[in-house]
């Protein structure tokens, strides 16, 4: 008896493994064409050998393809309790041709919104050429690859893309000069080119630099390259310079760096507040420990009426204001001046708190992703 089509979208949706959803695909052609969809729509993957079998499936299944819509491949260094005991995974783990099958189920995959490309070290970083021939138009992509003309054609294609995650990041490999005259520094995107782009995380200034003029980004993840003070002010200067020109206006931003220094804190907030004054997230600054000093910070984040988050280095004190009850006392101080503030991250060590105010009352939330709050606001 055949059942109506929403009948065998509300069993589909009750079944609780991937498995049973295998299995359910050989109970009837009605049911097949249902289950089908449910169990190829997110696809997640983390082992070379059974990425390898479903790439061939997709390359060569172009109906099971189409039901893709989010793909993610997080490969990673096998861990010291492996079998075989190796430190590393090198380039013979791989399945001969696992690049040319991945690179053929990727352009099978018409409807695909949502990449995700976590390669470890078994694969060559200079793999994006994997990428040529996709015609899907995506709306979140995370990509470890190096930022090569092969990447920069494929990110020139997204018209759609609304979050960009981009590991590398080299502006001498877009640019190939014609003659002895100076070329300007530049990514390589055309104008057109993710013009959607709303969220962008980056670990070079220089990237963020050059991807957020004339696209509106509203939240921008990224971290100085250079460790020299002096070379340091150039990049915030570039940086600063680069989303004053977002076509959106920018409400969270999370500069992570190597050393945090109170001092280059405050030079920070001093241009930010001239720049992006209605910023709801910001971090990470040091927290300076002599008292005047923390009043100048305190005095320039009042300069952020809207500021709502913000994340605090304090592994330079000593003690280490670890407990709960000095944590809450740095976050109460803060709030005497910055009242709009609600939430306090510090961090000690890479270790977050998150102090939340509310109803009068502090507390601690061990449950919310502290590192990923930027993304929230």
């Amino acid at each position: 008896m055949e059942l109506s089509l929403e009948a065998y979208r509300d069993i589909v949706k009750y079944v609780g493994s991937r498995s049973d959803l295998a299995t359910l695909c050989r109970v009837s052609k009605a049911f097949r064409n249902v289950a089908e969809r449910a169990l190829y729509n997110t696809v997640y993957m983390h082992d070379v050998v059974i990425t390898m079998l479903l790439c061939t499936t997709l390359s060569t299944q172009r109906r099971v393809a189409e039901y893709v819509d989010a793909f993610t491949i997080h490969i990673s260094e096998p861990s010291d309790s492996d079998d075989n005991g190796d430190d590393e995974q090198s380039d013979e783990d791989l399945p001969e041709g696992f690049l040319d099958t991945l690179s053929s189920a990727l352009r099978n995959l018409l409807r695909l919104r949502y990449l995700n490309l976590c390669i470890g070290p078994g694969i060559p970083a200079p793999s994006a050429w994997i990428l040529q021939g996709c015609t899907f138009q995506l709306r979140s992509f995370h990509c470890e690859f190096d930022w090569d003309s092969h990447l920069v054609s494929f990110l020139n294609s997204q018209r759609d893309l609304y979050d960009l995650y981009i590991l590398d990041y080299n502006d001498s490999n877009t640019v190939t000069p014609t003659t002895d005259v100076p070329t300007p520094i530049s990514s390589g995107l055309v104008p057109e080119a993710c013009r959607k782009l709303s969220i962008l995380e980056c670990t070079f200034t220089e990237a963020a630099a050059a991807l957020v003029p004339g696209r509106p980004v509203k939240r921008l993840k990224t971290c100085f390259s250079r460790s020299d003070i002096a070379e340091k002010r150039q990049e915030l200067s570039r940086l600063v310079s680069g989303i004053t020109q977002s076509t959106g206006r920018l409400r969270s931003l999370d500069i992570a760096d190597s050393v945090y220094e109170a001092s280059f804190t405050l030079e920070i907030l001093t241009d930010l507040a001239s720049a992006v004054s209605r910023l709801r997230y910001l971090g990470s600054f040091a927290l300076p420990v002599p008292g005047d000093e923390r009043l100048r910070l305190y005095g320039l984040l009042m300069k952020f009426p809207r500021l709502q988050c913000i994340e605090l280095e304090v592994s330079a004190w000593v003690p280490l204001p670890e407990t709960f009850p000095a944590l809450r006392a740095l976050s109460a101080e803060l709030r005497i001046y910055c009242p709009h503030i609600v939430k306090v991250v510090f961090v000690h060590n890479f270790e977050r708190t998150l102090i939340v105010y509310s109803n009068a009352v502090y507390r601690t939330d061990e449950e919310a992703s502290a590192e990923l709050l930027w993304r929230d606001y």
